[in-house]
């Protein structure tokens, strides 16, 4: 505009100079020439203008009509409300604002109607949306379960085939047993006879035809009035007392036609062999009825009751029967073939717990003590006057190089005991100038060192004794009734034996070893005695005195355990097993004629988000896998290790493990690896039970009173719960429960058993509806998430031989009176026992709670209705010597809002001070064992790459 605006005062010069201009200008000229004449070219043809009028109209009419027509249409358009100026308003007539009004309401009620139909489709369409989220998470939970059930079905059928293959190669490794399994009496092999009865050994004069290793090793007795043999009788108590023994024995037989051996009772007679007539014995001997002219397979059993006991069987042929006794010359012993025995200086059976000793102190008040007197004078009269050497010298006697063997050692003996006498720094007791017991002198040799008083008097000084010395006679006595009974005493009141000549034999030492028990040396180191028992620490002296203590009860306490002991020894060298430890009945509580109610559980929530594996058919653990070899392989430790060898049970949590490797090179029988043997975590984890033994199941046992609200909901609880295998309800109330009751029904089945009476030995009982090595003790108030359990058993898979549980305890000393442990609650940093109300064991600890652990202490848990749990916990630390091993960060496992059991019971404690006192007395020591430690699962709090899963999340 500005620069259309100065055109006109160009235009004179412009239309003068235009007629002048005649040459043609170039397009491509400069740009003020190109202007110049496009601005002439505009004036000359009258364009001018028009642009201008054209513009105007652009630039101020067109607005003008569309704002025009853009207020008209949002007037008119629908749902809009007319925006008037106050002016326009103040302009229009009423009639016009009544017509506005209404038309302004009408848009009102049709956009509320509208709005309102939005509201209803919207209400609508979200009740479709969550219907469908509904029915999606519905089928989605259908997917879940249905995937779990399918995994489930999968597992089964994994388990189902691996379990087919399994059984076909148990089929193919099947021991067959031998031809004859019961023989005929006629059946007898001729066998080679030896040069003469002393060659007699266990190949060449035993007849094995007749102990078939399936025959249960049947043993005939004979009966003593129709057999007897001298005309001097057997002593009253040990013809009454073997026989008591031997007609609860469970291999005795009364039909000689199927027997493996046959059991002859000569002695102790009541006169103690004085009297007895070689010749009339041996002449009976070979006129039994089933001797056969040699006597093979034939056992004399010569007893002894008293020191004064003969060897009446000395001069006799006894052909190949093998001859039981206690003292024994060299040229009579058959080694191999003969058996030392015990004497029988016990009871029939059993032993007082009065008799049990104190384990400790280790160092009793005398560091040895020998009450004794030489067999003979030797005529030299011993003074402790030597100044120049000093006591326990060690240098050889020149005494030893006599001529006189026996007087040489014994009066070299006597000088050396004579400067311990004389010892400082330890106190000793030594007597060798005490009355003599009263013992036949015909009946003991020469060699022997009698004994001094009577038994009472000498077990006084053997209490306080932490060695006793015993000396063995010359080398040409193996055995002695003399020896065995200051052996006796000694392992009786828990002195240490210390045995001066190392050729003397000791009763079973065919399978005991003696090594664990006595300290053996030989006569010439006499005066390095005392060195070397001051070199023994503490921690071994008390083993030999615990090991001295399981020898004597086992062995030697009883004419039972006497008996026991010498079949086994035959069954052992025969490697028949022994017979099979029984199991306790499991009774229902219901009669056939009414069943319970029951109901059938649908599957449980998880407690937890763990994605544990699929619940198993129930399957039982192998039974008997080991009923040979164990004799073979492991038959020391079986002698030497309580229980003892006198029962076969199904299963130990002591048999050895496979390498690595093996299981999947040619053994891998029942193994189920993590991840096939490649490992792994989270899923894979889960989805194997791995480990070092094959795949197993457990078996719960849960005692209940009269809580059947809180029983129902623990069963309940339990469902789905994989490796369960039974569950077995203890039902400790006299009464049955109500017929009212609906009993859940489960994966698993549930027995409830009756018992006998209210007792809580009862948890611990072998029932034969436990067919699982691991046994899992719960209460009924015990609340335990699934994945806790899981791990729990995973733990006690790898220790098979320790108690697995969750709240811990532990023994304090009593630091007032000072003389004993006080049980403990509180939380601490060391502990010695798990509650077995949720816990883990091997039900071979059940055998032994409930058959060789003492009566006395079965009894005191009865007293009180309390300390079943410590007993356990005392059981098997002095088994093993080991802790328990407590899992998870769990203190406490009631469930909340159950009733109160009878641990809240204010005499609660104090009876639990009082079990393990007298726990305590019962085996000599306290078996309890410290641990600072618990177990967590491998990869808790540790960090893992986002594409890895722990183990369990929450242990």
């Amino acid at each position: 505009m500005l620069r259309l605006s100065s055109y006109p005062a160009r235009i004179p010069m412009t239309m003068m100079e235009y007629p002048m201009k005649k040459e043609y200008v170039p397009p491509h000229a400069n740009r003020q020439n190109g202007n110049m004449t496009f601005y002439r070219w505009l004036f000359r043809s009258g364009h001018l203008p028009r642009l201008i009028i054209s513009l105007l109209v652009i630039l101020i009419v067109i607005p003008l009509i569309t704002h025009y027509y853009l207020s008209k249409a949002e007037v008119a358009a629908p749902g809009k409300s007319s925006q008037l100026s106050l002016s326009a308003i103040q302009s229009m007539k009423p009639l016009e604002i009544k017509t506005h009004l209404e038309e302004l309401y009408r848009i009102k009620e049709s956009v509320l109607t509208e709005l309102r139909e939005i509201e209803e489709k919207r209400k609508s369409m979200q009740s479709q949306l969550n219907q469908y989220t509904k029915q999606i998470e519905r089928v989605q939970m259908e997917i879940s379960t249905s995937n779990g059930d399918l995994e489930r079905v999968k597992s089964q059928i994994a388990q189902k085939v691996k379990e087919q293959e399994e059984v076909v190669e148990r089929s193919q490794r099947h021991i067959s047993a031998p031809k004859q399994i019961l023989p005929n009496l006629e059946d007898n092999f001729d066998i080679a006879p030896p040069q003469s009865s002393a060659r007699c050994r266990q190949h060449n004069c035993f007849d094995y035809s007749r102990c078939s290793l399936t025959s249960h090793f049947p043993v005939y007795v004979y009966n003593t009035q129709e057999a007897s043999l001298t005309s001097a009788k057997i002593d009253s108590f040990v013809r009454t007392s073997v026989l008591s023994v031997l007609s609860t024995n469970p291999y005795v037989t009364f039909d000689p036609n199927i027997a493996c051996v046959y059991l002859v009772i000569i002695g102790d007679t009541e006169d103690h062999g004085r009297t007895t007539n070689s010749i009339e014995l041996e002449s009976q001997l070979h006129k039994l009825p089933l001797w056969k002219g040699d006597g093979r397979n034939h056992v004399l059993l010569n007893l002894a009751r008293n020191v004064s006991a003969r060897n009446t069987l000395e001069h006799i042929n006894t052909g190949r029967a093998m001859i039981v006794q206690t003292g024994f010359s060299e040229s009579q012993f058959r080694p191999g073939f003969d058996i030392i025995s015990p004497m029988l200086l016990g009871k029939e059976s059993g032993f007082l717990v009065k008799q049990v000793p104190l384990q400790i102190p280790a160092r009793r008040q005398y560091f040895i003590s020998f009450q004794g007197v030489i067999g003979h004078s030797s005529g030299k009269t011993i003074d402790y006057v030597d100044e120049n050497n000093p006591p326990l010298s060690r240098r050889l006697k020149a005494d030893l190089r006599r001529t006189s063997r026996t007087d040489s050692s014994n009066d070299f003996i006597l000088e050396e005991l004579e400067k311990l006498k004389h010892l400082e720094d330890d106190k000793v007791y030594i007597e060798l100038s005490c009355k003599k017991a009263h013992v036949d002198a015909q009946a003991v040799d020469a060699s022997e060192w009698n004994l001094c008083l009577n038994a009472q008097s000498r077990r006084t000084i053997l209490k306080e004794s932490t060695y006793t010395l015993i000396v063995a006679p010359d080398d040409h006595i193996v055995s002695s009734t003399t020896v065995y009974t200051r052996l006796y005493e000694a392992l009786q009141t828990g002195a240490i034996p210390v045995i001066l000549g190392e050729h003397i034999q000791l009763p079973f030492g065919e399978f005991i070893d003696w090594a664990k028990v006595v300290v053996t040396l030989p006569k010439a180191r006499v005066t390095e005695m005392y060195f070397y028992l001051k070199t023994i620490q503490d921690t071994d002296l008390l083993a030999m005195r615990r090991q001295g203590w399981f020898i004597w009860t086992t062995y030697l306490s009883s004419s039972k355990s006497v008996l026991d002991g010498i079949l086994a020894t035959l069954r052992t060298r025969l490697s028949i097993p022994a017979s099979i430890v029984r199991d306790e009945p499991s009774p229902s509580i219901f009669h056939n004629e009414s069943p319970p109610k029951t109901l059938k559980v649908e599957h449980m929530l998880p407690e937890s988000d763990d994605v544990l594996p699929p619940a198993e058919l129930p399957f039982p653990s192998p039974k008997y896998l080991r009923n040979f070899t164990s004799l073979s392989v492991s038959g020391g430790s079986i002698w030497n290790n309580p229980p003892g060898p006198f029962h076969l049970y199904p299963f130990t949590p002591f048999d050895p493990i496979l390498p690595s490797d093996a299981k999947f090179t040619g053994s891998g029988l029942g193994f189920r690896p993590i991840g096939g043997g490649a490992g792994g975590a989270g899923k894979e984890f889960q989805e194997s039970i791995g480990g070092n033994v094959p795949g197993e199941q457990f078996t719960i046992v849960m005692l209940t009173y009269e809580r059947e609200t809180v029983l129902l909901t623990s069963l309940q609880r339990l469902m789905g719960l994989p490796y369960l295998n039974k569950i077995l309800v203890v039902w400790n109330s006299p009464e049955p429960p109500n017929t009212d009751i609906v009993w859940p029904e489960i994966h698993v089945p549930i027995k409830v058993i009756k018992t006998k009476k209210n007792s809580l030995n009862n948890r611990f009982l072998p029932y034969d509806e436990i067919e699982t090595e691991a046994i899992l003790s719960i209460d009924d108030d015990a609340h335990l998430r699934h994945d806790e359990i899981l791990f729990g058993f995973r733990v006690w898979r790898e220790a098979r031989d320790r108690i697995v549980g969750f709240p811990g305890r532990f023994h304090a000393w009593d630091l007032n009176n000072k003389n004993g442990f006080l049980y403990n609650a509180n939380y601490s940093c060391e502990l010695s026992m798990v509650l077995t109300g949720a816990a883990f064991f091997h039900k071979y600890y059940a055998y032994l709670y409930s058959y060789t652990m003492p009566q006395a202490i079965r009894d005191k848990v009865d007293e009180f209705m309390n300390c079943e749990d410590i007993a356990m916990n005392f059981l098997a630390s002095h088994i093993t010597r080991k802790p328990p091993i407590k899992v998870t960060s769990r203190w406490t496992f009631r469930c909340p809002g159950c009733p109160d059991a009878l641990s809240m019971d204010d005499s609660h404690f104090q009876e639990r001070h009082l079990c393990i006192q007298y726990f305590t007395s019962i085996y000599g020591y306290t078996p309890l064992v410290y641990t600072q430690f618990r177990v967590d699962s491998v990869l808790f709090k540790t960090r893992l790459p986002h594409d890895k899963q722990k183990c369990f999340k929450f242990i």
